[in-house]
């Protein structure tokens, strides 16, 4: 599953005067010389494509005869969709791109940004459950978390499964006449009240001290003990603790068909946690810190299949490519000696 080639120049396109299937391909590639960089094939014979991955005599010369020949998708199995915006060498995006184009084809043949060709097979992006609080919008978290991935090129297709807690809803577990929270949260993400007539300050202020219910976490009542110092009702608005409570929802993905989760932690300042499927960053976490949460998530993590429906028939060959600028024979793209395939 999840097979994407290591790098978009190990991907060739060529058209081909013989059949897809797999005998005549391999009758008409066998001997032929390919560019060394050449690992994987998209032939073309009119409306259809079908993927192969070739081996070669050498991969010294710059162009050595193919030795072997694997069919990777057949032309009923594959669809080829234009994707201007989709980057190839970043197996998120390629996903992405299946899902949004050819949402039920075994492997689709992307064509997108600066014009480079790549595919994906078998997609099963790893789903990932971003337990995160709002506001601020849009959700701090899943948008850092999606910034990674747009540029992860050595990381699996994932997708990304918000798991958000709306802060003034949490507060209405608790109805109360006024309500204490954090901060302000950017203008324009201030919390809404969750009650008709109940009052919000913000403890950042340090506004003069009321009967208010505290809507924090362990931090927010060390800062309320610090300013005020007595005890306070409150409702725990934690990320980490919401994550770990029974009942909230989950997503395929993960060891034992739960997905991976990451969330935040403001008791965590300059670490990343990870500890049994369950990973936290710190609360203002760094690009670097983000990215490394979720390769901690992802080692324990296993794809899964994208269901069909019931009674599917063949996937549909998707639309033919147009004809490149440069026409490609003999094929240009990755020998085995490149980067392998990642899976």
């Amino acid at each position: 599953m999840n097979l994407v080639p290591g790098q978009y120049r190990n991907v060739s396109v060529a058209d081909v005067p013989v059949a897809l299937d797999e005998a005549a391909l391999r009758a008409h590639l066998l001997g032929r010389p390919v560019y060394r960089r050449t690992r994987y094939l998209i032939a073309r014979n009119g409306g259809a494509c079908a993927v192969v991955e070739v081996s070669k005599e050498s991969e010294v010369p710059l162009f050595s005869p193919v030795t072997a020949m694997t069919m990777i998708a057949q032309a009923g199995e594959t669809a080829f969709v234009d994707a201007p915006g989709t980057d190839t060498a970043v197996p998120t995006q390629l996903a992405r791109a299946a899902a949004a184009h050819a949402p039920h084809t075994r492997c689709v043949i992307v064509r997108g940004r600066y014009g480079h060709v790549s595919f994906i097979a078998d997609p099963a992006p790893i789903a990932v459950r971003v337990v995160e609080v709002v506001p601020p919008w849009p959700p701090k978290l899943v948008d850092q978390l999606g910034r990674v991935l747009d540029l992860a090129e050595d990381l699996p297709p994932v997708e990304l499964v918000p798991d958000l807690v709306d802060l003034a809803a949490l507060a209405g577990t608790r109805p109360a006449r006024h309500y204490l929270f954090p901060c302000r949260a950017g203008r324009g993400n201030e919390a809404t009240p969750p009650g008709a007539g109940a009052a919000v300050s913000y403890l950042d202020e340090i506004p003069e001290r009321a009967p208010w219910t505290l809507v924090g976490c362990a931090r927010s009542r060390s800062i309320h003990d610090w300013f005020y110092g007595d005890d306070v009702p409150t409702v725990d608005m934690c990320p980490r603790n919401l994550a770990g409570r029974a009942g909230r929802p989950a997503a395929p993905g993960g060891v034992g068909g739960e997905a991976p989760v990451i969330t935040k932690c403001c008791l965590l300042e300059d670490r990343v946690s990870s500890d049994d499927g369950l990973v936290v960053v710190p609360w203002g976490a760094s690009l670097a810190q983000i990215g490394e949460g979720l390769r901690l998530a992802l080692a324990g993590a296993r794809p899964v299949p994208r269901p069909r429906p019931a009674g599917e028939a063949t996937p549909l060959t998707g639309p033919a490519p147009p004809t490149p600028p440069t026409p490609p024979t003999p094929a240009t793209g990755p020998a085995s000696s490149t980067p392998p395939a990642r899976r």
